[in-house]
């Protein structure tokens, strides 16, 4: 009894003040759903309030941060006269110093290709596997890191026309990395062993979209026991197999669309899709079977206040979506019903929202950032902060602290004690 006691306590001991924060290691976290389940989170942030240190960051990118044992990793990109140079910075969690800062490849203007207003020449996320870190930057290469900054393997074997620059991030699948490139050229999705970077499979799309580029991250599902790669592309979106990338299903669109952002939802059994340019849809999609399943296994399709850049947020049994001029909508995810459509502060959104505490947390382009109650009865706006500075990442909540990329700065927030 007495060894049966004393580990009882030490298994309810808090854990050491030095103990390493949990991870977050790609966009939008654990399995992509946007979900944090640790401490309290602050719901008041500025430039002046509950800053705990910020760091500034050269150079321009997009790129969420992630978090890997203790270090952030993000991208940027710093111009060189004509140059970019596509850099990757690890910075310590607890002090906001860079710990090692590595340049991934240095591409002309006529390499990196022309741009999109709103996007940077660092936008995908990196992702981890808690020992690696794999950096992206769409068709201007894929690097590989050890935590220590080493660095294991790069390549810049597939490029494309990407139109507007890079977009969608790489996630990890077993012991591939994974990322799609759909530019006006040519389009495919690929998988790369993650300890070599040798390619382990690439498929073609055959998508019948006249234009044909789109930027949306891929999403690991698992659907009554099956496991399934779901990448959207212009015109369709289709589920592929993890191992060997061979197409299941695919699902076509009501109208054409391209330039696809968001990333796939799944919750409730449901596919959540919001299917990019010019007139968006959301579609609820039933992830089963093979083929063209269009006709089938799409159960609902809203057409009002459809987001094209923020990933939605599942909460239990209802869909929250933002769309990028701001309204802010929860639906019931699995009829589509609209429970509220409301305007949010803020003068367009590219970050994607995440959960906390029954709270979803979103910050909007011009630095405006929105804790609201998961109210399926109404808009319940908590609290709104002002950064004064863009701010197109999402945010990064770990261990009670919020880390927050603005267009300049790296900034780490938490409730003052």
């Amino acid at each position: 009894m007495t060894s049966l006691l004393f580990a009882f306590l030490i298994a309810m001991a808090p854990a050491p003040k030095d103990a390493p924060a949990p991870n977050w290691l790609e966009f939008r976290g654990p399995d992509g759903t946007g979900h944090y389940t640790g401490p309290k989170l602050p719901s008041t942030w500025s430039p002046t309030t509950n800053v705990v240190w910020k760091t500034e960051i050269a150079g321009k990118g997009w790129s969420s941060p992630i978090l890997v044992n203790g270090l952030l990793i993000q991208t940027t990109a710093v111009a060189k006269g004509s140059d970019h140079d596509l850099r990757v910075i690890a910075i310590d969690a607890e002090s906001g110093k860079v710990k090692w800062d590595k340049s991934a490849f240095v591409r002309t203007s006529t390499e990196a290709g022309k741009m999109h207003a709103k996007n940077s020449y660092a936008s995908p996320t990196p992702v981890s596997d808690g020992k690696i870190v794999i950096a992206h930057f769409g068709h201007m290469g894929t690097a590989c890191y050890d935590l220590a900054g080493k660095e294991l393997w790069k390549t810049d074997k597939y490029s494309y026309d990407p139109q507007h620059g890079n977009g969608n991030s790489p996630i990890l699948v077993d012991d591939n990395v994974i990322f799609s490139c759909d530019g006006n050229d040519q389009q495919y999705i690929v998988a790369l062993n993650k300890t070599t970077g040798k390619e382990v499979w690439k498929t073609q799309r055959n998508t019948p979209a006249r234009l044909k580029f789109s930027f949306a991250t891929a999403q690991l599902i698992e659907h009554k026991g099956k496991k399934l790669i779901i990448s959207p592309a212009s015109d369709i979106v289709a589920a592929y197999d993890p191992k060997t990338g061979k197409e299941i299903w695919r699902v076509k669109y009501p109208v054409p669309g391209w330039s696809l952002i968001a990333r796939p939802v799944y919750g409730n059994g449901l596919l959540f899709i919001c299917t990019g340019y010019v007139t968006q849809h959301l579609m609820a999609i039933d992830p089963e079977g093979s083929g063209d399943i269009t006709k089938t296994n799409v159960k609902w399709v809203a057409r009002k206040f459809v987001p094209n850049t923020p990933t939605p947020l599942i909460v239990g049994e209802e869909l929250y979506t933002i769309a990028d001029q701001g309204t802010m909508s929860c639906l019931d995810a699995k009829t589509g019903k609209v429970h509220w459509a409301e305007r949010l502060k803020g003068k367009a959104f590219s970050a994607s929202p995440i959960l906390s505490d029954g709270k979803i947390y979103i910050t909007s382009e011009d630095g405006i950032g929105s804790v609201i109650a998961a109210d399926k009865t109404k808009l319940d706006v908590i609290q709104t902060n002002d950064m004064k500075e863009k701010t197109f990442a999402s945010i990064v909540p770990a261990n009670g602290a919020i880390y927050l990329r603005t267009e300049t700065t790296l900034f780490k927030f938490a409730d003052k004690k």
